[in-house]
Formats: C-alpha cells, structure tokens, sequence
C-alpha cells in the first residue's frame, strides 16, 4: 500500500482502516523524497523528528483531524529548531527559536512536518530559479520551472511526495506553480491565516495558504490553518466556517463572472480552448455565465511592483549582519559591514527589488510613485466590490500558459513579472483565490483560477470541488497515469 499520489482524505482512510501505519506513511514520505532528490524540492529535512511523533501515534493514536498526515512546509515559515533560509544565503544558518503560528496550528491539529521546501529567495520570483540553494525542478518535465515562489512546494505535492504543503502568495505564489505542476492551491482572504512567524516579502500582500492535490483537501488544512492571531496585527478577528460543509452545494443558479477587460488573444489558442471548455462544464453543472467589467484590472502589475518592492526593502531592512543571519568577515567598520554583508547574502532578485523600492520610497518620488499605486490599489479593490454585487466568483486563466523551460525568461525580469498578470489583482483587493488543474497541453498542466469574495472561501471552495467532481484533471500525474 502506497501513499504516492494519495490525497489527505484517502491518507485518513488508510490509517483509520490500519492499511498502513502512521511510521510506514512518513518512512515512504523520505523514501520518495530520496528518490526524487533531482527536483530539488526540500533544503531541510525533519527526519528524525518526524518518525518519532509517527511512531508516538501508533503507540497512542490520536483523534486530531489531522493526526499523522504529512506535510512539506516553506522555508519561510519559523520552525523551532529547524532550519529556515527563506532561499536565501543571508539566512543559511538560521535556526528560529520559536515556531511560526500557522505551523503550530497546524502540527496541533497532527500534521508532522516532514521538512522545508526550496523557494525563490524571500519569496521573490515566478519561477523558483532565483534560490540561493538551486532551482527546482518541475516533476511534469526535466528543464521545466515549478513556477514560483512556492515551487518546492508544488513539485513536491506534484511529485506525490506528501500529499499538502504550505505555500505563501504575495502576487499569486501559491497559485501560479499550483497550475504550472498540476495541483490545487488556495489564497485566502488576506488576514485570514496569521502571518506571525512567516518571514516578511510585502506585508501587506502576503498571505499563507495550502497546496494540496485537490479542493477538499485544501479545505481540511485551511480549517487548521485559519486562527485570530493577537501577535498579528493583521489577523482577522472573524468567525472561522467549517470549509467542507458547503462543498458539494449545487451550483445551480449560481453567477461566475468573466472579465470582458481581459485581452485573451496574448494567450496560445489551446490555453484559451482549455479555459472555455472549462467554463463551460461550469454551466454544465448549473452556473450561469455574466460578464463584468474590472475597468483598472491593467494597472494591477505595475501597482504590484510599486508596492511589493517598497514593502520589501523596508522588511529586508533588518538583515544587516547584526542580529542574525549572515554576516560579513573582517569589515572594517559599520558602514562595510552592513553593505558586505547585504551584497554578499542577497541574490541579485532581490536586490533590484530593494533597489526598486529604495527608490519608490525617496524623497520626491513617494508622492509620484508609492502613494499613486496605492491610490490605485483602492480603485481596483472597488472595482471587484462592484462586480461582487452581482456575482458569486469571478473566473480567469490561473497563467499565460503551461511551464516554460529553465532559464528561459531569466534575462528579462519584466517577462518573468508578467508571469503574474492574472493572479495579482486578488492579492492587491485581499480576496481570497485559487487555481485548480483543468486541461493538460503537451503533457503539461494547466489552471484556472478562481476568485472569491472577502472571506468567501467557502464559495471558490465549493466550485473547484464540483469541477473536480465532475472532472479527472487533478489525478493526472507526471508518471500519465490517473490513479
């Protein structure tokens, strides 16, 4: 009995009906880890740890939601004693003495963490090449990316290794290598899943989510995941829904809305072909299609990179060669230590992004640049309040196509920054989004990305879980077998 492309739910199954023990489940997790070590999709493993608390649950069994289910967690979330390098040389040795509290949440609802996946440096790409630890390798094809910055995780999943991971999406770094590997991942709402303990991109913008093989399987994480947080002061103080009660709602009558301002010819005629199939099925299964209108929808990328580069170089402030990380050897005074230490610990990413909002943030030019895209920001927040009014979520391509080959895009950052152009307009309004598997061209996978209202997970939720019902794309696997 094999745990290789199972998902969280038949995991629960086997372990309730004794098919398999909690020791066998992690024991084949670092069996598969090793076997697929080319990807390149782990920097730490907890191995020692992790098949101590398996053991521990088959000598006491635990009736936690979660009890035993292994997950690969981003190397941006603190873990107590366990290394956390956020991709980045700056932060090779960095060992938290204290655990993020969405890992906590999760680990006390019985997940055990089997190690932390490789990532684009502080969470800083599309296509997980900028990692001080290499680039990782998607499991659909051998020079293919993973997208990013989640793509350690997403390849992992993709892999069959575990069954979940963390993921964080700033601009749609759960979503993008969601589709680009063929997986299910979900952005909540923004506040939604405390960000205390995960290391800072844009605080504004980012938030934690899961990444799993299918939607209900992100709605069991995501109901562990989700806490008000007091050390958050951007953690939401609402009630928490129970995600899988409304999954298999009918969505009969139900509205989705499509973008009449998205321009579609830029994309492959296939890619298109595959997302109006997709709708299609949508009315197949009793939603009705409306067209709305996002009038600033175009202005979402250079707003997101005015925003996320200030917000960056204000947070990567603190990585001086002082308190900890790396620091330079022999400065010779505080001034060389600060910009040795910078220059040799940050990849060149993320330095033009600090460059970028160093700049943004100046004197004379926060007025023209900083304060207008967050002027903008609101425009397009309202934009989306409008459509909501009528609407019950908003459909769109996840990507502009499938997974493109290594090194390909590197040379010109504002190509790879258009990698985002459908995904960062959630994360700048704070609603809640996911990408789900709906076609495979040429052996690679494709998404479609569905966007919900504030605090409304429940309803992308419960349309991906329908799709996924009624569909087969998310058991296709890198092998070409539908398990």
């Amino acid at each position: 009995m094999t745990i290789k492309y199972k998902t969280i739910k038949d995991i629960k199954i086997m372990l309730s009906q004794k098919e398999i023990s909690n020791a066998e489940v992690i024991q084949e997790v670092y069996k598969l880890i090793k076997e697929n070590n080319h990807l390149n999709a782990f920097v730490t493993l907890n191995e020692d740890n992790s098949i101590k608390k398996a053991e521990a649950l088959d000598n006491k069994p635990s009736n936690l939601p979660l009890a035993g289910i292994p997950i690969a967690q981003k190397d941006l979330f603190c873990t107590k004693g366990l290394r956390t390098t956020c991709g980045s040389k700056i932060l090779d040795n960095f060992v938290p003495p204290y655990s993020a509290t969405v890992i906590k949440n999760l680990e006390n609802a019985g997940c055990i963490s089997v190690g932390k996946t490789n990532m684009d440096e502080f969470a800083m790409g599309s296509s997980n090449e900028t990692s001080n630890f290499g680039n990782v390798q998607n499991p659909w094809g051998e020079n293919l990316v993973p997208g990013g910055s989640s793509g350690g995780s997403a390849a992992a999943v993709a892999a069959g290794i575990v069954p979940a991971a963390s993921g964080t999406d700033t601009g749609g770094s759960i979503r993008q290598p969601a589709s680009l590997c063929g997986i299910t991942g979900l952005k909540p709402t923004y506040g939604r899943i405390s960000r205390w303990g995960m290391i800072a991109f844009a605080s504004s913008l980012d938030q934690a989510g899961p990444m799993a093989r299918t939607a209900e399987d992100c709605a069991l994480l995501l109901n562990e995941m989700c806490s008000h947080d007091e050390k958050d002061t951007t953690s939401l103080n609402e009630d928490i829904p129970n995600f899988e009660e409304n999954l298999n709602s009918p969505l009969k009558g139900k509205k989705i809305g499509i973008v009449k301002d998205i321009d579609l010819s830029s994309l492959d005629d296939d890619v298109v072909k595959i997302y109006e199939d997709s709708l299609k099925e949508f009315v197949s299964l009793g939603a009705n299609l409306v067209d709305i209108s996002l009038p600033n929808l175009s202005l979402s990328v250079p707003t997101y990179y005015v925003v996320a580069p200030a917000e960056c170089s204000s947070n990567l402030s603190r990585f001086d060669g002082v308190k900890f990380g790396h620091r330079s050897n022999n400065p010779k005074n505080l001034e060389e230590l600060y910009v040795q230490t910078r220059s040799e610990g940050f990849g060149d990413e993320v330095k033009r992004r600090i460059l970028i909002g160093s700049y943004v943030l100046s004197a004379g030019y926060y007025d023209a640049y900083y304060k207008k895209a967050q002027q903008v920001r609101r425009l397009i927040k309202n934009d989306f309040d409008s459509a909501f009014s009528d609407i019950d979520v908003i459909m769109t391509p996840t990507t502009r196509g499938t997974a493109f080959e290594i090194g390909s895009k590197g040379s010109d950052p504002i190509q790879m920054y258009l990698e985002d152009l459908f995904t960062i307009s959630a994360n700048l309004a704070g609603l809640p989004a996911m990408s789900i598997p709906n076609g495979n061209l040429d052996n690679k996978p494709t998404g479609i990305q569905i966007i919900g209202n504030f605090l409304d997970e429940s309803s992308i939720l419960n349309f991906g879980h329908m799709f996924q019902k009624s569909t087969n794309w998310h058991m296709y696997t890198p092998e070409g077998a539908k398990q």
